[in-house]
């Protein structure tokens, strides 16, 4: 089991700040750092002081930090185009010396598309472009030779598929989700990693089951992993604040996250893992709180 620190910066945070929680999170001795990618905050609050780029922020991390993974989770297929994107990663996974990993999904928050004039189509048009992105930057990362692609929404021609990514034949892909019937079989035939974000541990081994089917019928194995919100406190007066400081009732939490002292959420992280996961994302909401951070690299990380 590994871990692995999970950021939403698009609820308030600058690139200094997540700089702070990425170079934390390898001194710690977490497994990787990851972060939403987003162009507007979620709900209600001080919009302040805007969200960062997702890419260009893990090109500036891959040369500040030298051993832990980086990656979105997820980049929406459509804020991108898929040769750009490719691109992107590409380069980001050269910068970082193979240290990249691209999730990817079909983009769901229509406020932050009106915002920045991102089209934002119907969600049947979403799952078939993201499909065909998901083609072509896989396409692009292992083609040997000059790659085309003819789809029903991108056309590529004669692309030199360049430049190639360090990891070949290129960074693993995660895709994420719920769905019954779409996601097991995206997730089957181009993820190297299936994710389930914020569900009930019923619910995960669920979702877990439909991509194992998926994946067996298509002679593939992928990595399970599961997202949760974390909240860890040596007392319960310290609960109480990291709680009050992400806007959340400690007792919901301890229900839907991974909330509670030390040993409670190595209880419930041992439970993720009895059902398949192989990394846990734990998603901190309070990016000025190190000691947070350390509190779980120091009482939870050694027993995982």
């Amino acid at each position: 089991m590994k871990l692995r620190i999970f950021t939403e910066p698009q609820q308030g945070a600058t690139y200094d700040d997540l700089l702070a929680v990425a170079q934390a999170t390898e001194r710690l001795g977490f497994d990787a750092f990851f972060r939403s990618d987003h162009y507007q905050r979620i709900g209600p609050g001080d919009p302040g002081p805007g969200s960062t780029d997702a890419w260009v922020t893990l090109g500036a991390l891959a040369r500040e930090t030298s051993r832990i993974r980086l990656g979105t989770l997820v980049s929406p297929a459509t804020f991108r185009l898929p040769g750009p994107l490719a691109i992107s990663v590409a380069q980001v996974d050269q910068m970082s010396g193979g240290r990249v990993e691209l999730g990817l999904g079909t983009g769901w928050f229509d406020q932050e598309h009106a915002a920045y004039g991102i089209p934002f189509p119907p969600l049947g048009e979403r799952y078939g472009r993201f499909e065909e992105q998901l083609e072509i930057i896989k396409g692009l990362w292992a083609a040997e030779k000059p790659y085309s692609f003819e789809g029903r929404y991108y056309r590529v021609v004669d692309s030199p598929a360049l430049p190639k990514p360090v990891q070949r034949p290129g960074p693993p892909v995660i895709i994420g989700g719920f769905g019954a019937k779409r996601t097991p079989r995206l997730a089957a035939t181009y993820a190297d990693e299936y994710n389930v974000p914020f569900h009930t541990e019923s619910d995960t081994a669920e979702a877990f089951g439909r991509v194992r089917q998926a994946a067996e019928t298509a002679g593939r194995t992928l990595a399970l992993s599961a997202a949760q919100t974390v909240c860890v406190g040596s007392d319960q007066a310290e609960l109480e604040r990291r709680a009050a400081a992400i806007g959340q009732d400690l007792g919901a939490l301890r229900q839907s996250g991974l909330a509670g002292t030390p040993a409670e959420v190595v209880e419930k992280i041992g439970r993720f893992g009895e059902l398949g996961a192989e990394r846990v994302y734990l998603q901190v909401m309070d990016l000025s709180d190190l000691e947070h951070l350390e509190l779980i690299a120091a009482e939870v990380l050694p027993q995982i």
